[in-house]
């Protein structure tokens, strides 16, 4: 018998993973305990940030319960152009890892259900996907939502939350701004109406086009809204832009939205506004 023997390993249990509980606020960079973020829907308590919810979040806080339907659901990602970026790989690609990753489609649900007991059509962008872009699926399906609106003489209601244009699709996404306007013009020719809730951020192509074209256009507080980036205008312009410049607060008071309403009033809210209609 040896007079050394190695020892057995003993086979450890992998380290528990903790769970976070904290929430660190984009805003005030305070640390907030996750069940009192959510509980407060994503709005800090004490700057009064809103964070970006998922395009699922904010269907079941804008229309009641087992009330939504989706329409064009099977719509989805086009590579016309057979786009290929020679660092990130196919445009393709990254649509379906986009796609596992996010268990959306596209980068807008569009549906229709009842707010607060009135039969609505909407339709709410997700960030998440493809930073919110505006690309030939997320044109055709905010059409849908329209044609339907249009067909069952109903309200329509959009959350906009975008980038701008998704470019790997080349001209077809920038063709998505003037069909989308197209369909939402239709509304207010049949004396439809039309609510445009501009979220953070509302960028680009969709600013451009559906975003600001409301009967009714609302923001979320601290929402930034525009066209170009800040660093692009100041570089481009050669001056220094105004504190607050792009976001909700200043461009309600420059005229170029009607109303900023806390996220915990908008449904309420929304429902007033088509009260009047129904009148």
């Amino acid at each position: 018998m040896g007079w050394f023997s190695k020892r057995k390993k003993k086979t450890e249990a992998p380290p528990a993973v903790k769970e976070d509980i904290w929430v660190k606020c984009a805003g005030c960079g305070a640390h907030i305990y996750k069940t009192e973020w959510e509980k407060n829907i994503q709005v800090c308590p004490k700057c009064n940030y809103h964070g970006r919810l998922t395009c699922r979040e904010r269907q079941h806080l804008t229309i009641d319960p087992e009330t939504f339907k989706e329409l064009a659901g099977d719509v989805t990602t086009s590579d016309p152009l057979g786009f290929v970026d020679g660092k990130d790989g196919s445009y393709s690609d990254k649509a379906e890892a986009t796609k596992k990753k996010t268990g959306l489609k596209e980068a807008v649900l569009v549906g229709h259900g009842r707010l607060n007991g009135l039969h609505v059509a909407i339709a709410i962008m997700d960030f998440r996907f493809f930073g919110g872009s505006l690309a030939s699926g997320t044109g055709q399906r905010i059409l849908v939502g329209a044609q339907y609106a249009l067909k069952h003489k109903l309200p329509y209601i959009i959350f906009s939350a975008s980038g701008g244009a998704r470019m790997q699709e080349g001209m077809v996404s920038l063709m998505q701004m003037a069909k989308t306007c197209a369909g939402v013009a239709q509304l207010r020719e049949a004396g439809l109406p039309y609510i445009s809730v501009l979220t953070d951020p509302t960028t680009g192509g969709v600013s451009a086009s559906f975003a600001m074209v409301g009967d009714i256009n609302i923001a979320e507080p601290g929402a930034i809204i525009g066209f170009a980036g800040r660093r692009v205008i100041e570089q481009t312009i050669k001056q220094k832009l105004p504190d607050g410049f792009q976001k909700a607060e200043y461009l309600l008071e420059h005229g170029f939205i009607d109303r900023i309403i806390d996220r915990k009033d908008m449904k309420d809210e929304l429902h007033r506004m088509l009260l009047y209609w129904q009148r």
